[in-house]
């Protein structure tokens, strides 16, 4: 990977250079004789969440953030908004330092949190959206537009009129993205939007943040833990695990790069007995007319022949490793 230059990049919409992020923790023993001997003496742990993190993000990229949990990933977020300082390192979004909260920067950033809430819960999701017009100051023929256009594109329908404490989790996720996005954000900071929602709905969203990328060539930053919303969203992803940016580069190079083995998929025209199939790889998948092999990558072409050679096949395929697969082995194999 080519080394970043030491200062931020102008040109980039979010440009982070050397980023520390470390906290001291006060630990103790259990107990009574444990608290009673913390107030004589503390005891402090150093926690590096993020450690000298570096990366680039051009205008209007889409980007997944990848990371185990407690990998930094929300940790980074929170710097790249200015909710939280860094300890070290220097970090621009559209050439502002987050950390001053300049208004001109806040008026250009959405962070979403999947987690969090900030719709007020007796109150229907318009009265917020109401007093975010206000906040960012959007003029009454902007926000009936935008408003529009949000419903549209999130099929919001009525839901706005309908208290938050009584929309689903889904429907309330929608209402989130739609105060998030009132303001038009030019980068859109997305932490676990998908978490807890059914498969209809993560689709739903999927669909809503390329769209609106698309629309409005806003800079996205992605995190999270369903590969789903990488693989149909992200052409790139940033990887930290431990605190360390351990990849930085195209989702399909991750296959190529951390997994060193294929799936051979057989039908057998007669059953075939697994411990024989054993001898050329290790059995992921069994029946006894069907099987999948896992095999050394460079080894592909020799296993098949000795597969077509000793077993009745009927039918052969080669396939890559799941990506669900490959992030979990990197994440073990990059584990600082």
């Amino acid at each position: 990977m080519l080394s970043l230059p030491p200062e931020p990049d102008p040109a980039a919409a979010i440009s982070v250079r050397g980023l520390r992020m470390y906290y001291r923790v006060h630990t103790r023993q259990p107990g009574l004789r444990g608290a009673l001997l913390s107030f004589v003496h503390r005891h402090y742990q150093e926690v590096r969440a993020v450690h000298d993190v570096s990366f680039d993000i051009r205008p209007g990229e889409l980007v997944g953030f990848l990371g185990p949990n407690g990998a930094g990933k929300t940790t980074t977020l929170k710097v790249l908004t200015g909710l939280l300082h860094p300890t070290a390192g220097q970090v621009r979004v559209l050439g502002y330092v987050p950390q001053r909260r300049e208004p001109a920067l806040q008026r250009q950033l959405a962070l979403v949190m999947g987690q969090k809430s900030q719709l007020w819960w007796d109150l229907p999701t318009l009265d917020s959206l109401l007093v975010f017009k206000e906040i960012y100051a959007v003029d009454d023929a902007s926000f009936r537009d935008r408003i529009a256009g949000l419903v549209e594109l999130l099929d919001l329908g009525e839901l706005l009129r309908v208290p938050v404490r009584k929309l689903s989790l889904g429907e309330r996720m929608k209402c989130e993205l739609a105060v998030s996005l009132l303001h038009r954000p030019r980068v859109l900071l997305l932490d676990e939007p998908t978490i807890g929602l059914d498969v209809l709905m993560q689709k739903r969203v999927r669909e809503f943040v390329r769209e609106y990328n698309r629309r409005h060539a806003a800079t996205v930053l992605l995190t999270s833990h369903y590969m789903d919303d990488v693989k149909e969203l992200c052409e790139r992803v940033i990887v930290i695990n431990g605190g360390r940016l351990v990849y930085d580069g195209p989702l399909s190079a991750i296959i190529r790069r951390y997994a060193d083995h294929k799936l051979l998929g057989a039908d057998f025209a007669a059953p075939v007995p697994v411990a024989a199939l054993a001898e050329l790889g290790e059995v992921v998948s069994y029946q006894p007319e069907r099987a999948v092999l896992r095999v050394p990558r460079d080894e592909v072409p020799a296993r098949a022949a000795a597969l077509l050679a000793r077993f009745p096949v009927a039918d052969l395929s080669v396939q890559e490793a799941e990506l669900e697969d490959v992030i979990r082995d990197m994440f073990q194999a990059e584990r600082p």
